[in-house]
């Protein structure tokens, strides 16, 4: 899923970016930079759990975890 909306989204975004509509063309490039990060790390995490486990997790996603921590009661 995360490739689908991916391609359809740069594809949109190099439309937009090349018709001269800036605003609309780097939020969607926004996004699919966005699904890229999140589709690198799903395929990293699967390897991760096939090889039986990793040390070092995605930088970025882990800097946005840590980020918005949850609160324990």
């Amino acid at each position: 899923m995360c490739l689908i909306i991916t391609i359809i989204m740069l594809v949109l975004s190099i439309q937009n970016l090349i018709e001269q509509q800036w605003l609309t063309g780097i939020v969607q490039l926004i996004i699919a930079l966005g699904f890229l990060v999140l589709l690198l790390r799903n395929i990293r995490k699967a390897r991760c759990d096939k090889n039986g486990g990793c040390t070092d997790g995605c930088l970025l996603t882990d800097w946005i975890r840590k980020l918005f921590k949850k609160k324990e009661n």
